[in-house]
């Protein structure tokens, strides 16, 4: 693999911010959704790389690691031409090779030691929609080389979680075990519905005769739609409650979903509704403003 620091564009001694940055912005340039369908495998790879590259130097931790592994490479690599370079001579000194032989076999097993080290892990992302994020859904992912893999988006998952396929992430160095592939799930908007925590709420509109004597109305949930009672004399920014009918998330209760009722009129107005309204005396007097003149 390549220099990380070089990926990166960066200089060895850039701090943690620094490789922060050139990667939130090298992978905002590369991400999924500013691809162009003929360059997408090649742009994937460079993500890939790129992703690889900030998991070797995001913290301390984890470049002091890469550092050491460079040591270690870099050891390993001038041992093995050391004892190239003796093995030449070695039908004039037959004990030094031996002696030699054993030494740098050790210095080998050393560092196969030192480079076990489990896969880096490797981030995608899915764009769902609103209703497959409430409901749960199976979707498929496009990892790296063009691999396909099936993905359960759990119902109730947020904006922004990810999920983790375990081992499906960079290979493992010295045996050890693979990385995981973090997927990071971002909603689609609903036209209609909004969340809060497990709630749905939802504005719905109805005409006058509905609001003023009552009636049954037809409404959307998010498993489908059911019959609503809207009380007479209901007004705009009546709420009412369907129990049970928000988010399932596993292991659960369900929660709620809230439809908040708004008045609308015919367009254009109705002629005789516009001459009932101007003969309406109770009308007249009603004032819906009054609370204002407290203020």
């Amino acid at each position: 693999m390549r220099d990380p620091y070089e990926i990166l564009g960066l200089k060895p001694d850039a701090g943690n911010a620094e490789v922060k940055a050139a990667y939130r912005r090298l992978a905002k340039r590369l991400h999924p959704d500013a691809m162009s369908e003929g360059n997408a495998a090649r742009q994937q790879a460079r993500f890939q790389e790129v992703t690889a590259a900030y998991n070797q130097l995001k913290d301390d931790a984890a470049r002091r690691r890469y550092e050491a592994e460079r040591r270690a490479a870099a050891g390993v690599a001038r041992a093995s031409a050391f004892e190239e370079t003796m093995r030449g001579g070695a039908t004039e000194h037959p004990v030094s090779e031996d002696i030699f032989s054993e030494l740098f076999e050790g210095i080998r097993s050393a560092g196969k030691r030192v480079f076990r080290a489990r896969g880096d892990d490797q981030t995608y992302h899915l764009t769902v929609s609103f209703l497959d994020a409430a409901n749960g859904a199976r979707k498929r992912v496009r990892l790296a080389a063009g691999k396909m893999l099936d993905v359960n988006v759990p119902a109730g998952i947020d904006d922004g979680n990810q999920i983790r396929l375990r081992g499906q992430g960079g290979a493992g160095h010295g045996g050890a075990e693979a990385g995981d592939a973090l997927v990071t799930v971002a909603i689609d908007p609903h036209p209609h519905f909004r969340r809060e925590g497990r709630d749905i709420h939802l504005t719905v509109p109805v005409s006058l005769p509905e609001a003023v004597l009552g009636a049954r109305v037809d409404v959307p949930t998010i498993s489908g739609p059911v019959s609503l009672s809207v009380p007479a004399g209901s007004n705009s920014g009546t709420r009412l409650r369907l129990k049970g009918r928000g988010i399932a998330a596993e292991g659960g209760t369900p929660g709620d979903q809230y439809v908040t009722l708004t008045l609308v009129l015919p367009e254009p107005p109705d002629e005789a509704l516009q001459d009932f309204a101007a003969t309406w005396t109770a009308g007249a007097k009603h004032n819906p403003r009054k609370d204002f003149s407290d203020s």
